[in-house]
Parts: structure tokens; sequence; C-alpha cells
């Protein structure tokens, strides 16, 4: 017990940056419910401790005293709040990302953006498909579902990259919460003269919806209640498609017979393969809950107030769920994947992700058919809250 304690002090926020998926196994094996002190928190590694906190609010809140994101975005915020206020703000965005009404617009919206990105790289060179392809194409999607469709590509993943380092800032490093600040004020400076024309003339958007969602007739909530909430959907509403598609991506190129399974099996094997990879790294790794009480977890005990991150990432590799869990599979039959969270505070955007992920691909596999990796410039993976591969490179 001793080595497994020193084992977790020992663990560090760049350990975790590298790779957090040797670090998750040996604290499901050791100490699936263990503090780590460089994060601030304690972690959560194994798929039943994982679901049964999240799913249990009367136990665990996602209300946090000093959560990363309420740290650099504001209160409240969509994930970091409970009961009515949640309803209130999870509300206004719901009805635009249900499964049925994704399904009437998504194409149309979607493939003539994946389109035109492909159109414009160029042939023949290298090129990072997650720079130049993949993160566009999901900003832009996103900005247009949400009413920011003049917003050029660039502002929006300018905004992505600086929201980030304020989401992923637990061990509230100056420098990260700086630079997510100045974006903040950035996005702030753009976004908050629109909020206040669509409070005083509503639209069909999801950004009105938030304002306007059950709000007695000739009322709107103020700009500042849906500001930090408008900063959460743009960053995850970015992060999870284009990091996603990138990582089914990199399984595939890695495995040449799963490529070929999913480019002449159709729409159901392209979405084997995007739940597979959202199962084989999380987008994003963790949901924040704090005790509401002193609790048993796991066969250990957590005072009230103790802030505990269930690892969704790890979940999705525990070896009680899934066999050989380390692999891309694209032919499991093994049940769900954790990466949209559980419960209350599972992800509004699911079926808008999953959706735009296949597009993305079916867009790039049907241009680029004999697609593969330049030679020796193999993707790596980085980040524990966010990961993904920075680096693509192919050849179109």
């Amino acid at each position: 017990m001793t080595r497994t304690l020193e084992f977790a002090e020992s663990i560090t926020i760049e350990a975790l940056e590298r790779d957090p998926y040797p670090i998750y196994a040996r604290l499901r094996r050791e100490a699936p419910i263990t503090p780590v002190p460089a994060a601030n928190v304690w972690f959560a590694t194994r798929w039943a401790d994982v679901e049964t906190i999240v799913k249990s609010p009367r136990l665990f809140t996602a209300e946090a005293a000093d959560s990363p994101v309420e740290r650099s975005f504001g209160s409240p915020t969509i994930l970091t709040c409970e009961g009515a206020v949640h309803r209130e703000l999870r509300g206004g965005l719901e009805a635009r990302y249900r499964a049925r009404e994704v399904s009437g617009y998504i194409d149309a919206l979607a493939r003539p953006i994946a389109e035109r990105v492909l159109d414009e790289l160029p042939r023949g060179e290298p090129v990072n498909l997650m720079a130049r392809y993949f993160e566009p194409v999901s900003a832009l999607a996103l900005a247009e579902t949400l009413g920011l469709g003049s917003v050029p590509a660039a502002t929006l993943l300018r905004w992505f990259h600086g929201l980030s380092q304020g989401a992923i800032n637990y061990e509230n490093d100056p420098r990260r919460h700086a630079a997510c600040l100045q974006t903040c004020a950035e996005l702030e400076a753009e976004l908050v003269p629109l909020l206040r024309d669509l409070a005083d003339a509503p639209q069909d958007t999801p950004l009105s919806h938030m304002l306007h969602f059950a709000m007695p007739e000739g009322q709107c909530r103020p700009v500042e209640r849906i500001l930090p909430s408008v900063k959460v959907t743009l960053l995850g509403g970015m992060q999870e498609p284009g990091h996603g598609a990138g990582t089914v991506f990199v399984g595939l190129m890695q495995d040449r017979r799963q490529y070929e399974a999913v480019k002449d099996g159709g729409p159901e094997m392209l979405r084997s393969a995007v739940n597979e990879g959202l199962r084989w790294v999380a987008p994003i790794g963790t949901q924040l809950r704090t005790a509401l009480e002193d609790v048993e977890i796991g066969g250990v005990t957590l005072a009230k107030g103790t802030p505990i991150a269930a690892i969704l990432a790890s979940a999705n590799r525990d070896e009680t769920r899934f066999a050989d869990p380390d692999r891309f599979d694209i032919f499991r039959e093994e049940g769900s994947h954790a990466a949209f969270g559980f419960g209350n505070h599972f992800c509004a955007g699911r079926w808008f992700s999953v959706a735009l992920m296949e597009i993305t691909l079916d867009v790039l596999f049907a241009a680029c058919p004999d697609i593969r990796l330049v030679d020796g410039r193999n993707p790596s993976f980085r980040g524990w809250e966010f990961r993904m591969a920075p680096e693509i490179v192919v050849s179109l």
C-alpha cells in the first residue's frame, strides 16, 4: 500500500499529458480510488466506480467550489451545476441536438463544409490533417449550427485552443489561466453584442434558445447568465468531433484490414469505427464531482467536500469490461463506451458529435480512398483531459 500511495503522489501532469493510460491501468489494479496531488483531485479509474459517481447526484454533485472550468469561464456552467439551473441551461441547447433533429440537418450542413475544407488542401505534399482538416471542419460545423457562421475558422480555432488551456488546468498553472482569460476577453468582445441582439430579437438558434428557453413571454436571461455555458459549448463542440475523428483515422491507418472493412462496409461499419475510436482514446477524459457527504466508494471513504475526477478515459480501458482494451478494434461487441459520460450530464451534443465525425471521415475516405500516413511520421497522442494526435501527416 505504501508503494501504491507513493506512486499516486509521484504522478505528474507531464506524465499524464504524455500518456495517462499506463498510469490509469496501475491505479485500476492497485488504487482505483486515490488522491493525485498534482491534479488537486482524487481519481476514480474503474468503470463501475466512474459510473456510480457520475450517476449518483445525491452523493456526488457537479457543483464544484474550485473546478478548472468555473475558474476559467465563470459560473454557472452547464457542466458544473445541478437541478433547476442545469435544466435551464441545458434546455436551451437540447432541442437543436436531439438525435432526430440532428439527423434532419447534419448532412446538408456538415458535408459541404468538409468537402470545401478538403478541396482547399494542397495535393502532393505533406499535410497535417488535424490542423488543416479535422479541427477546422469541427469548428465550422459547430459555429454554423450555433448561429456563428460568420466567424472565420482561424478565429474559432484560436478561441478553442485558448479556452482549452483553462478547462484542462487542474494544476492551476497561472500561464494556462492567463492564456484562457485572454481568449475569453476576445471571445466576449465578439459574442456579447451578438447575444444582446438576440435578447432583443430572438432567432431559431441554440444561442438564442439559451437566452429565451422556458422564460415568460417578453423576458430573457441576462447574457452574463449563459455566457459561461456558451464557452463550454464552443470548447466541447469543437474539440470532441474533430479530435475524435482524428483518433479514428489514426486507428484505421494503423490497421489497414480495419480500414478496408470500413471503406467497404457502409454506414454501419463507419459508425462502429467511430464508437471504437471514442472508446479507445476518449477526447474528453473526465467528469469532475464533489462528495456531498462522507461516502464510501470502491472500498474507500471520501470525506464530504472531496473533489473526485471520474476518469472516463480509464473506464473505457477497464479490463473487466473490454478485452484487450488498449487495442483499437472496430469489431468489438462489448457494449457502449463512457466517452460521453453518464447520467444527467451525459453529453448534450453526443448525436451531433458522432454524426459529424462520420461525415468528416466519409468525405475524406470517398475523396482519398488510398490515403496513408506519410512514412516515418507516425502520429503520437498527447493530453489527459483532452487527448488527441496533434500531427496526422498524410500526402493527398
